[in-house]
């Protein structure tokens, strides 16, 4: 290896991931695979139908009966005994999920189980999110040796070669005569550490992939490029941080060599072949890291980090639509509706004891209460950002401008999110709705486009309008969450009159009654020279602070998004 090799594209890394996978499936588990609906994608999922494996696709809905299995209802009433229909956890193979980005945290939960039980299942994550926030779970991601993105692959780069299945059989027969070192997993463990991963799970994973790298190439020892290789698949998805030159004043001088003259030629070097240059390694890493990942230390977000939920707003259980759950026992109430299906898995295995019991029943099947069970379903809300703005003083025209961009940008995302947006502007003595709550585009500019400025600034004001917007939106069924732009000098007390000490106390008032509603929010503090009355305000709302001087409409939007995407 030189320090000026070329690394792979994303692209053969992912074909050298697939490979590995098929070689050593319980043991690197799988992969998440991140790519746009297209050709690029679909070249890549055919060459995963390639591979010499039992493979099932499944859907981010599946049912735990599907899973781990049940009573199969038909064969149970035909024969008057309870038959048991085993599920995919029974039988080792390569699970694929789709739209793995809309995965449960009960169905990732549930994944990382069958993982955990190391039966031979692999998984493969198809992560389809559109923004760079959503993402598969990140404890089913951290299971999984691998992460491809073909985000970037272009058409003619998407060629599928793969080792031949006899050359995959061979592979898997030599895996168990792999050894590996103590050396060489404490070598993968302190380049892990220098990229900032802390899991333990990514030097063993990786320590697994060159074992198969090994395995694949026909020898029985790991060799240095079996570690670099295998460190290059597994490590630059999950880096946390840049690693640091270490100070070469602060390294202590070497010992002074001992006499090996009574020695023979070779002692002491046993190792040699394995003795890997730390910077060569650290440099084969660092050259595959996300472009992105500056941007997300910045941020503090992680590399691997879940999906935040972006868009999405406040769980709520009902009994008519929404995601379906698990069936639960009830009592009819006349709201509820039976669970058909899952009331006759509850009375099945009792058939042949009731049928004895009651020979003289005219029903086929005999249910009692206690097997009837109701279903449930899981709804999302729509969320609604509420923009309060300060449209007093001399800075009104510069901020409620900004404030427009930040709107329009928003609504721009409202299409593929589940967002809605309103706006509240408060100058003078009161405040008054501008925009009320809304995902046209076209309404929002009509109405932005007059928007007044100038006069006191009545915070109080603002916040009650806001207050109360957010509670009617809420009582519609929407999760309202406030977003505050202001440089925090109330001067207008809730009754007009121009007290600032009221005035103050007053916007406080209202802060600690927005918190005890549970009103998500962020306050952004719009001053040229942030102040502490901002800072205040936020920690009495409850809501995250944010300084933003001289703030643009592009971040503006990004900071609020980030800031209630928690």
């Amino acid at each position: 290896m030189t320090e000026d090799r070329v690394p792979a594209s994303a692209w053969s890394r992912g074909l050298r991931a697939l490979a590995l996978l098929a070689v050593d499936p319980t043991g690197l588990r799988g992969l998440t695979l991140r790519a746009r609906c297209g050709p690029v994608r679909q070249a890549f999922e055919d060459a995963i139908t390639r591979l010499p494996m039992t493979q099932r696709r499944i859907h981010p809905e599946i049912s735990d009966t599907q899973l781990f299995g049940g009573p199969d209802i038909a064969a149970t009433l035909a024969e008057g005994r309870l038959v048991l229909d085993p599920g995919l956890a029974e039988t080792p193979a390569l699970l694929i999920l789709p739209m793995a980005e809309r995965a449960s945290p009960g169905l990732a939960a549930r994944l990382g189980q069958i993982l955990d039980a190391a039966r031979g299942h692999g998984l493969i994550l198809l992560d389809e999110g559109i923004d760079s926030d959503e993402h598969a779970p990140s404890g089913l991601r951290d299971r999984l040796a691998f992460d491809v993105d073909l985000d970037d692959t272009r058409w003619p780069e998407a060629i599928a070669r793969l080792p031949a299945p006899g050359d995959i059989d061979a592979a898997r027969a030599r895996l168990a005569h792999v050894t590996a070192t103590s050396d060489d997993l404490t070598t993968l463990t302190a380049l892990a550490a220098r990229f900032g991963i802390d899991s333990l799970r990514a030097p063993s994973l990786a320590l697994r992939a060159a074992r198969a790298i090994a395995a694949l190439t026909g020898h029985d020892a790991l060799s240095a490029d079996d570690l670099r290789e295998a460190a290059e698949l597994v490590y630059p998805s999950r880096a946390t941080m840049l690693p640091q030159d270490e100070d070469e004043e602060d390294t202590p001088e070497p010992p002074a060599p001992e006499d090996t003259s009574d020695q023979p030629p070779d002692a002491g070097d046993t190792d040699g072949a394995m003795d890997i240059p730390d910077e060569l390694l650290i440099e084969a890493v660092r050259a595959l890291l996300p472009p992105s990942l500056l941007d997300q230390i910045a941020e503090g977000r992680s590399t691997r980090g879940g999906a935040s939920g972006a868009g999405a707003g406040a769980r709520r259980k009902g009994n008519r639509r929404g995601r379906p759950l698990p069936a639960r026992p009830g009592h009819p109430d006349g709201r509820s509706r039976i669970d058909v299906v899952a009331t006759l898995r509850a009375a099945a295995p009792w058939q042949a004891v009731r049928r004895r019991q009651r020979p003289d029943a005219p029903q086929k099947v005999i249910i009692h209460p206690s097997d009837i069970h109701l279903r449930r379903f899981e709804d999302r809300s729509d969320r609604l950002l509420v923009f309060t703005v300060d449209a007093s003083g001399s800075a009104a025209l510069a901020r409620l401008a900004e404030a427009k961009g930040a709107v329009e940008l928003l609504l721009v995302q409202a299409y593929a999110r589940r967002d809605q947006v309103a706006l509240v502007a408060f100058r003078g003595t009161g405040a008054e709705v501008l925009l009320p709550p809304t995902r046209s585009l076209v309404q929002a500019k009509r109405r932005l486009a007059a928007m007044p400025g100038g006069g006191g600034t009545p915070l109080a004001a603002g916040l009650v309008a806001a207050a109360l917007l957010a509670e009617q939106s809420r009582s519609r069924g929407l999760s309202p969450a406030l977003a505050l732009l202001t440089d925090g000098r109330a001067n207008v007390a809730l009754d007009g009159r121009g007290d600032r000490a009221q005035a103050t106390q007053d916007a406080e008032m209202i802060a600690r009654q927005l918190f005890a509603q549970g009103f998500p929010g962020v306050v952004i503090d719009t001053a040229t020279r942030p102040g502490d009355a901002p800072a205040t305000l936020a920690a009495r709302m409850g809501a995250r602070y944010l300084a933003l001087p001289r703030a643009d409409a592009a971040r503006i939007s990004t900071a609020v998004s980030a800031a209630l995407d928690g």
